[in-house]
């Protein structure tokens, strides 16, 4: 979804993949630009979750060794009495 203004891209297509484009743009009420610029946030939103997942794996697998080897600092900048008095849903 569009909203406000965004940058100008300019792509090119031979006429075969525009044609093909602009037909399917047409079939979901689109202009070819809603449609390009829809593809485009739905790869990138695929990308990002993918990595989120990932990530989120990785923590989950490696968790118990980080804060064996650091520690747990969940409220970094905080005196250690006011980190330890907090609670811990707080962060």
């Amino acid at each position: 979804m569009l909203v406000g203004m965004g940058k100008q891209t300019n792509i090119r297509l031979d006429e075969a993949v525009k044609a093909a484009a602009e037909e399917r743009a047409k079939r979901r009420g689109l202009s070819l630009q809603g449609y390009v610029a829809d593809l485009i946030e739905q790869d990138v939103n695929e990308s990002r979750a993918a990595f989120m997942a990932g990530a989120a794996t990785f923590l989950a697998a490696y968790a118990d060794r980080f804060e064996a080897e650091v520690g747990e600092d969940r409220y970094p900048g905080l005196a250690a009495e006011s980190a330890r008095t907090a609670p811990r849903d707080a962060a």
